[in-house]
């Protein structure tokens, strides 16, 4: 066999190994990729069903509490801007509205929970306390999409970074992912404050 022949079938060997590599590496990235964007659907599922409580939440304490009525127009108020950023993309712009307006929307009913400890008839109502239930059922069901949401979004990142990985990620336009980060200051306990008249 000559030199250039032997040469040829080196050649045709690298090329076809390193086009096998670019497939399977492509088609691993999109997997994640479809996973992160997976784990951000449940997210948006959960929490549309924080939204969709809101109201019960609002109709029960107007019922029963009479306190001041900014406070249940601030949580229907919130419970709007979470309904209108509702998206499915992905970019971190939309990603960003959405994070502020749940935190926002969340702040709120914990406001409105907090403000029912002094209203002993209405914290023991039984829809209340169905209701209550259902709302820390679906806080937790939000900490673990998060979570999944960020373990998609590290495995993501992490072939996307990674050599040889990083070069297939480069060639085909793959780019990072963000994930949940506490807010700054999340680590103290918050301070809730409010007037009862």
């Amino acid at each position: 066999m000559s030199s250039s022949r032997l040469i040829l079938l080196v050649t045709a060997g690298l090329i076809v190994i390193s086009g096998i590599y670019l497939a399977v590496t492509f088609n691993k990235l999109v997997g994640q990729e479809e996973s992160v964007n997976l784990a951000w659907s449940e997210l948006q599922n959960v929490y549309k069903r924080r939204a969709d409580m809101v109201p019960s939440l609002v109709t029960i304490v107007k019922g029963a509490a009479s306190f001041e009525k900014s406070l249940l127009e601030e949580v229907a108020a919130a419970r709007s801007r979470t309904a209108s950023l509702a998206s499915s993309s992905l970019s971190a712009e939309d990603y960003q509205k959405q994070e502020e307006a749940q935190s926002q929307l969340a702040t709120s009913m914990n406001r409105v929970i907090a403000i029912v400890e002094a209203y002993p008839d209405l914290k023991a109502s039984k829809s209340f306390l169905y209701l209550q239930s259902q709302l820390e059922g679906t806080e937790r069901r939000i900490k673990f999409a998060r979570k999944d949401f960020n373990t998609s979004v590290n495995e993501y990142n992490t072939s996307v970074r990674q050599f040889p990985s990083s070069l297939v990620a480069t060639l085909t336009g793959f780019k990072l992912k963000e994930g949940f980060k506490s807010d700054s200051g999340s680590e103290a306990a918050p301070e809730v404050q409010f007037n009862l008249k």
